[in-house]
C-alpha cells in the first residue's frame, strides 16, 4: 500500500463487512472540503432509494491540505455505508488503486465527487459487469447519445486527446478520461499490478491494457455537466497523458503489455473472417485511394514509376499497421512478409507501368492497370494475414 491508510466507517459499514457488497464505489478527492459532504450525501440518498444492488461508498482522501479529511471522517460517520481512507499521496491513479485492490466487492467503481456525471448512469454502468456480460465499463461524454455541457476549450482538449489514442493505439474507446467507470473486481486484481500511471493517466492505461488483452469494455452514454470549480490543471494533465500515451505506444510496439488473465479471459471468436473481411476492405480501400490520388498528382512531375515508387511507399507503414491492429488485431505486424509484398508490389507495378508507357498508353490504362496490380498484391497480403501465427517452441 502506497502511504498510510487510515480508514473510518459506521457501525453499518462495519456490519457489511460480514457479507461484501456488489458495488464499491470509490471517490477519490483531493481538497473538496466544499463539496465533499453534499456530494457524498447526494451519493448516498440515490444508492439508497434507486440501486438495486448492495453497496459501499468509500471516500479516499488522498493527501488534501484543507479540511477535506475531517469532512470524510465526519460523512464517515454519520452515513451508513461510508468509509474514508487517508492516503499520504497525492494521485487519483493511487486513490484507485488502493481502494479497488483492498475492495472484497464484486464490482470496483469510481466517480468524480464533484458528480458531473449524471447518476442515472450508475445502474446501466455496473449492471453488465454484475452480470458477468463484460468486464470494464465506462461512462462515455462523446457517444452519440451523450448529453453533455463544457467549455468549448475542455470539449476540443477531450476530442483531440480521444482521436490520438485512436490514431496512435487504435483503440476503439470513445471516452478514456470521464471519470465514470466500474471493472469487475476479479479482473481489476488482474490489470491494476501492470498499471504503472498513479495520476489522470491511470484510466487511459487500464483502458488500454484491457482492450488489448481481449476484455469487453462497455460504453454508456452519460449526462454530463462541468464543474466551473475543477481541480484538474489541463496543461500539465494534458503533458502528462501525452507522455504516457507515448509509452503504451512504445510498449504496444515492443510486444509488451500481455497480461495473463487466468479464468477471467474471455474465448477467442473461432472464425471472424467476416469482420475481418469487412475490416480488410475498408482499409485497403482507404489506401488505395490516398496512394491513386498521390500517383495522380505526382505523374508528370516524377513519371509513372516514380510516382508509383512514392504512392506505394507513402501507404505502406500505415496500411500494414492498420491490417495488424484493426483488421486482425494483433500485437505488432508481420514486417518480413510485409516488406515482401512491398517489394513485390513495387516491382509488379513499375513493370505493368513500364509496359503501358511502352505502348503509349494513356493515364486511363495506368490507373487501370494500377488497380489490378494493386488488388492483386492486397489478396496476397489477405492470404498472408489469414495464415494462423506460428506458436513460438518452449525451451527445452
Amino acid at each position: 500500500m502506497h502511504g498510510v491508510d487510515h480508514s473510518i466507517g459506521s457501525e453499518a459499514h462495519d456490519q457489511l463487512r460480514i457479507v461484501p457488497p456488489t458495488v464499491d464505489v470509490v471517490v477519490p478527492v483531493h481538497n473538496e472540503e466544499a463539496v465533499l459532504e453534499r456530494s457524498v450525501g447526494r451519493l448516498h440518498r440515490y444508492l439508497t432509494e434507486r440501486f438495486p444492488f448492495t453497496w459501499r461508498i468509500t471516500v479516499v482522501d488522498n493527501a488534501s491540505t484543507d479540511d477535506t479529511w475531517t469532512r470524510a471522517q465526519h460523512v464517515a460517520v454519520r452515513l451508513d455505508g461510508v468509509r474514508a481512507v487517508h492516503l499520504d499521496r497525492k494521485g487519483r491513479g493511487l486513490a484507485l488503486r488502493t481502494a479497488w485492490s483492498a475492495s472484497d466487492a464484486e464490482v470496483v467503481a469510481y466517480t468524480d465527487v464533484d458528480l458531473s456525471t449524471d447518476l442515472d448512469a450508475l445502474l446501466p454502468l455496473v449492471a453488465p459487469l454484475v452480470s458477468g456480460h463484460s468486464d470494464v465499463a465506462i461512462g462515455s461524454r462523446l457517444a452519440p447519445t451523450s448529453s453533455v455541457a463544457r467549455a468549448p476549450k475542455r470539449e476540443l482538449i477531450s476530442r483531440s486527446y480521444n482521436l490520438l489514442l485512436r490514431a496512435l493505439l487504435a483503440t476503439r474507446v470513445r471516452d478514456a478520461q470521464c471519470g465514470f467507470k466500474a471493472v469487475r473486481a476479479d479482473v481489476a486484481r488482474r490489470l491494476l499490478p501492470a498499471v504503472e500511471d498513479d495520476g489522470w493517466f491511470f484510466d487511459t492505461e487500464l483502458l488500454l491494457l484491457a482492450e488489448r488483452n481481449g476484455l469487453r469494455i462497455h460504453e454508456v452514454a452519460v449526462d454530463w455537466i462541468d464543474d466551473p470549480d475543477s481541480r484538474v490543471h489541463i496543461a500539465s494533465t494534458a503533458w502528462d497523458d501525452l507522455k504516457g500515451t507515448t509509452r503504451m505506444f512504445r510498449a504496444f510496439a515492443s510486444g509488451r503489455g500481455h497480461i495473463e488473465l487466468g479464468s477471467t479471459a474471455r474465448r477467442p471468436l473461432s472464425d471472424d473472417f467476416g469482420r475481418r473481411l469487412v475490416s480488410f476492405g475498408v482499409i485497403g480501400a482507404t489506401s488505395t485511394a490516398v496512394s491513386l490520388g498521390l500517383f495522380l498528382l505526382l505523374l508528370h512531375a516524377l513519371g509513372p514509376v516514380g510516382a508509383n515508387f512514392v504512392a506505394v511507399s507513402a501507404t505502406f507503414v500505415a496500411n500494414t499497421w492498420a491490417h495488424a491492429r484493426i483488421t486482425m488485431r494483433v500485437e505488432r505486424p508481420r514486417w518480413r512478409q510485409a516488406f515482401m509484398l512491398y517489394f513485390a508490389s513495387l516491382a509488379l507495378t513499375s513493370a505493368a507501368l513500364l509496359t503501358v508507357e511502352a505502348v503509349n498508353g494513356g493515364v486511363a490504362l495506368m490507373v487501370f492497370v494500377l488497380l489490378v496490380t494493386w488488388t492483386i498484391v492486397a489478396i496476397g497480403r489477405l492470404v498472408l494475414l489469414s495464415r494462423p501465427r506460428p506458436v513460438p517452441r518452449s525451451a527445452p
